[in-house]
């Protein structure tokens, strides 16, 4: 026999937790009254007032009782009613009420069933909707993300037994919280094929809802979400006023929680800054650990550009992964966008992969970050590269080296500001739009022809792209 104190100071942990997940009108009306009187390491039998309390306890909350219960007096707790002045009363298969006075013990526990498990499927393997190429050694690891990745990869180690339940990664679209999420998933499955991993976005969670609910299969379609191990819910935001879905994915959550089951949520707010969404929820999602993805920096940025054309088969040069990187502002599916159509003009057009295919392509498929590229910018680079002094580059003068610096200027000065022909021939010499229109052409061809001379005009690309 336990402890008296021992199991009626549990029984007050019991009521503790019971008080968190119902409101206070509930736990004072039909919780707090309740009494342990007795607890044999299995029989657990606790006085309530009437018969109606261990009704409406069935009725109403039967798995959150049994869960709380299971979890601080055992899997093995079989509950008992005692109810004063009232003979035995058959409550369900896993309950028993009697009157204190005729209270009889039941001993034999080994077959009861558990009545929150589908008979039948225990062993059932789901289908986790992951995907492949989502996975740890695909992720590319940078401070922006690393405390988001190093949470994912303790909870696939230890998954529902570390302090990182749940693991909540937020952050803006497109800088990879799905993909840390299914890498967790992937990573579960290599380590713990046994366990059942799902991942679903909230909108696919939502739409099952609605579906069960007009069936009318909404315990089906809880106790299916009770069955899973690691639970990966992309997009948490989406239940903003979704009344009905909360309170459905709170049985879940509280019941998966509860199981030492893992989760891990994704979103692109912060828990405090979600709205309508009842705070039992977001006070549960902030038990475990809450980690943010920032904004990837220079070099994380083009460590994903390299990996990323590694990945989708687009050989670009150092210049155009830098030139990417220093004109893509961090969305990741940008990126991507960006190479899968540089890869298609190579493949279809014929192109080849350089910085004016990849400046061609930023325009029309990414928000290029805007630099105020000047005619007299340009010069100054000019002039630094080909060793000529200002003075020199805007005299008469008529050398070999100077008269081609300047065509050059003009070409670039073309290709990076906005200015007309003639307002560009005006700043480089005093020349005419004529003039511009033949350097630049001049310089075309020799980009075609010469292949030390187009290798200077793409370095010039990038210093003038770089800023």
């Amino acid at each position: 026999m336990a402890n008296t104190y021992t199991y009626r100071e549990v029984w007050k942990t019991c009521l503790n937790r019971i008080q968190q997940q119902t409101s206070e009108e509930e736990f004072a009306r039909w919780f707090e009254p309740i009494e342990a009187l007795t607890f044999d390491g299995t029989n657990l039998r606790l006085k309530v007032p009437n018969e109606q309390y261990v009704s409406h306890i069935e009725k109403n909350y039967s798995t959150i009782f049994a869960q709380i219960i299971y979890q601080f007096y055992g899997n093995q707790t079989r509950v008992l009613y005692a109810i004063p002045n009232v003979e035995q009363i058959a409550v369900g298969n896993n309950t028993t009420a009697t009157a204190i006075p005729t209270f009889s013990d039941q001993t034999d526990t080994k077959d009861i069933p558990n009545p929150y498990a589908i008979p039948g499927v225990q062993r059932l393997r789901i289908d986790p909707q992951l995907n492949a190429k989502y996975t740890f050694e695909t992720h590319v690891e940078g401070k922006c993300n690393r405390l988001a990745r190093s949470g994912g990869m303790s909870v696939a180690v230890n998954p529902g037994s570390s302090a990182f339940n749940p693991l909540y990664i937020y952050g803006a679209s497109g800088l990879g919280k799905t993909h840390i999420a299914q890498a967790i998933g992937h990573e579960v499955l290599m380590r713990h094929p046994e366990l059942n991993v799902l991942y679903v976005p909230m909108n696919k969670f939502m739409a099952q809802f609605q579906t069960a609910y007009k069936n009318g299969d909404i315990n089906d379609f809880i106790r299916f979400y009770q069955m899973i191990d690691v639970l990966i819910i992309d997009d948490i935001q989406e239940l903003t006023g979704k009344i009905g879905t909360q309170n459905v994915f709170f049985n879940v959550f509280n019941h998966l929680q509860m199981a030492g089951k893992q989760i891990i949520l994704t979103s692109d707010k912060p828990p405090v800054e979600l709205r309508d969404i009842e705070q039992r929820l977001l006070t549960r999602f902030k038990w475990g650990l809450s980690a943010k993805i920032d904004i990837p920096d220079y070099e994380t940025k083009l460590k994903i550009i390299r990996s990323k054309s590694e990945i989708l088969g687009v050989p670009i040069t150092e210049e155009v992964a830098t030139y990417l990187a220093n004109n893509i502002a961090a969305n990741i599916r940008e990126i991507e966008g960006a190479l899968l159509s540089i890869k298609a003009n190579a493949s279809f057009m014929g192109r080849r992969v350089s910085i004016s295919l990849a400046k061609e392509v930023l325009k029309a498929f990414v928000q290029v970050s805007q630099k105020e590229i000047s005619i007299s910018r340009i010069t100054q680079i000019i002039c630094q590269y080909y060793d000529i002094s200002e003075t020199d580059f805007n005299s008469a003068k008529r050398t070999r080296e100077v008269a081609q610096a300047r065509q050059v200027a003009m070409y670039l000065a073309k290709q990076y500001t906005k200015s007309p022909l003639a307002a560009i021939g005006s700043a480089i010499g005093g020349r005419n739009h004529a003039t511009v229109l033949h350097s630049c052409k001049a310089v075309s061809n020799m980009i075609e022809t010469d292949k030390i001379f187009k290798a200077q005009i793409e370095e010039l690309e990038k210093m003038i792209s770089e800023g």
